[in-house]
C-alpha cells in the first residue's frame, strides 16, 4: 500500500494492521525522519519527496493508494494517478468536499474535471469528515473519494481534449460556442445535433463521454 501525506502517522498504524507492507510519501523533512522511529520493527518505508516527482512504476506487484491529499494539488495529484501506465487496484483519498462533489456530480451537473475521472476510473463516495475533526481545523470539510482504475480508458485522448475545449464556456449551449473551434456553421451543428438526438439547448454539463464521442465523430464526418 502507498500512503501519500502521512504526516504523523495517524492513518500509517492502521495501514500496517491491514497490509503487509506500506510505502509513505512525505514531502515534510522531519516528518520524514521522524515516522520510522514511531513504528519500530514494521515493514514501512518512508519516502521523502514530493508525490508528483515519486515514479510509482518502481513498485513491484499489486498495490493500492491511500491518502490525505494537500488541497492545492489536488488535481495533479488525480491526473497522475489516474494515468499511472501501472495501474492501482484502488485509489482512496480524502479531499476538499467541493472538488468530491464535482468529481461525484450527476449528468447534467458535469464539470470536466467529472469527465476526465470518469474516463480513467469508476468512482465512488465514501466518508464525510467535518473540518473540526483536523489539527489545526481547516476553513473547509473534506471527504474521501474511491477510485477503480480502468484497464482502458473509456474514450481517446483526442474526444478528451475535445471534451476540455467545450467546457471552456461551460454555461453557455454548446450550438453556439461549437462553431467557434470546429470550423461547423451554427446551422451544421444544429443539424448534428439533430441528427445524433441531442438537446439543442445542451450545454456541456449535459452529455457524457460516449455523447461527445458520438459528436467528434459527427463533426469530423462532415
Amino acid at each position: 500500500c502507498v500512503e501519500i501525506g502521512p504526516g504523523l502517522g495517524t492513518l500509517t498504524s492502521s495501514l500496517l494492521r491491514r497490509f503487509p507492507k506500506v510505502v509513505a510519501i512525505e514531502f515534510d523533512e522531519k516528518l520524514a525522519h521522524n515516522l520510522p522511529n514511531s513504528f519500530p520493527g514494521k515493514n514501512l518505508e518512508v519516502i521523502n519527496t514530493d508525490v508528483l516527482d515519486f515514479d510509482f512504476d518502481q513498485l513491484s506487484g499489486n498495490f493500492s493508494v491511500v491518502g490525505n491529499i494537500p488541497y492545492y494539488i489536488t488535481s495533479p495529484i488525480i491526473r497522475k494517478l489516474l494515468l499511472l501506465e501501472k495501474k492501482p487496484m484502488k485509489i482512496v483519498l480524502l479531499m476538499q468536499k467541493e472538488v468530491a462533489d464535482r468529481i461525484l456530480e450527476e449528468k447534467g451537473r458535469y464539470s470536466f474535471l467529472t469527465l476526465f475521472v470518469q474516463n480513467y476510473a469508476n468512482v465512488e463516495g465514501g466518508i464525510f469528515v467535518e473540518r473540526k475533526f483536523f489539527t489545526p481545523p481547516p476553513k473547509v470539510d473534506s471527504a474521501s473519494v474511491i477510485f477503480y482504475p480502468r484497464e482502458k480508458a473509456l474514450v481517446s485522448e483526442e474526444v478528451l481534449k475535445f471534451v476540455k475545449q467545450c467546457f471552456a464556456n461551460p454555461r453557455k449551449k454548446l450550438q453556439g460556442t461549437l462553431p467557434h473551434f470546429t470550423g461547423q456553421s451554427r446551422e451544421e451543428v444544429v443539424r448534428i445535433f439533430e441528427e445524433l438526438g441531442f438537446d439543442l439547448d445542451a450545454r456541456p454539463a449535459n452529455l457524457d463521454l460516449l455523447e461527445y464521442e458520438k459528436l467528434l465523430s459527427k463533426i469530423k464526418d462532415n
